[in-house]
């Protein structure tokens, strides 16, 4: 079993990046033969700054690699360092009905929040199919919101495979149900494009004060907190074993506590937890060799897989 997801480096990696798509991908690093790649062309549809790109790219590399992705069971690799996945790109647009990407929820959402109706965000969704698609990939973890980008790479194979040859897989989505939506500061979807994130790897004093930003109601200390959307117990939940978020939802209910000290409970719980990762991270950031080789080995690997089905499409289609 092949499975292939990526992560777009369009800012700092934050904690809905890390509980809805990284840790799940980490821990599928033994299920299967694992593709893992960082989307740089994604991001041009939001990041115009050369050395701000620079710096993201960077910046998830040495994140992903900090939270767990072991490169010795993975497949690590920048997407543009394939350039076949935009030749792809080109002929599965050829196929894909103007229909299936106006139907596309994302496009609708980012230019609902000011992000500029570019060509190349509308045709999000026929990259995504061609990364997926280019390595004959059989389960992408993603989050329920892009469930509908693997539905659509599903018909741009099929329609692929029925038009010329039966070349690629039909890919499955593997959802994380219990952590399909992390929401940010405002109670919304965390999401850098909402500017409501709490980042992976802050300092410690930019930690604490993020998390007392988080938007509470105006309930007063001795009365009871009410439980339903509450973006603390959601984000508390994340990091606290059972015992210590029971006690946090029976604070909640009797009284007594104030926000400020749920959300000093938050803050520490989260410190604690990515601790290891931090040091990992700091080890890395000393040794950029190391990265480089890394991913220069993922591209290889890639390129290896890559080649093949690139082969078989120009064939397939009549290119010589």
């Amino acid at each position: 079993m092949r499975i292939l997801t990526g992560i777009q480096p369009s800012g700092t990696l934050h904690w809905g990046n890390y509980f809805g798509m990284m840790q799940p991908a980490i821990g599928l690093q033994d299920e299967g033969e694992a593709f893992y790649f960082i989307a740089d062309y994604h991001s041009l549809t939001s990041v115009c700054d050369p050395a701000a790109l620079r710096k993201y790219i960077m910046g998830a590399v040495l994140d992903f690699l900090a939270c767990g992705l072991d490169p010795l069971k993975t497949c690590f690799f920048l997407q543009s360092a394939i350039p076949a996945v935009t030749e792809l790109t080109w002929i599965l647009g050829t196929l894909t009905p103007m229909g299936l990407l106006e139907r596309c929820h994302s496009y609708k959402d980012k230019i609902a929040h000011n992000l500029p109706a570019t060509q190349g965000l509308f045709s999000y969704p026929v990259l995504m199919t061609a990364d997926i698609l280019l390595y004959q990939t059989d389960v992408v973890p993603v989050g329920r919101d892009q469930k509908q980008h693997i539905e659509v790479a599903r018909d741009i194979a099929v329609k692929f495979n029925q038009k010329y040859e039966a070349v690629f897989k039909l890919p499955e989505a593997s959802i994380q149900e219990t952590t399909e939506i992390i929401p940010g500061l405002d109670g919304a979807k965390m999401s850098k494009s909402y500017g409501n994130t709490i980042e992976i790897f802050l300092t410690e004093k930019e930690l604490y004060k993020k998390i007392m930003s988080i938007r509470t109601d105006s309930a007063p200390v001795d009365h009871p907190k009410p439980r339903e959307g509450s973006t603390i117990l959601a984000l508390y939940k994340l990091f606290a074993n059972s015992a210590d978020y029971q006690q946090m939802e029976d604070d909640y209910q009797r009284g007594g506590v104030g926000y400020g000290e749920f959300k000093k409970r938050l803050f520490e719980a989260a410190w604690l937890f990515f601790k290891p990762m931090r040091a990992r991270r700091e080890e890395l950031l000393a040794d950029p060799v190391s990265i480089e080789q890394i991913l220069k080995e993922g591209a290889a690997r890639a390129q290896a897989v890559a080649q093949p089905t690139m082969d078989r499409v120009r064939s397939a289609i009549g290119l010589r």
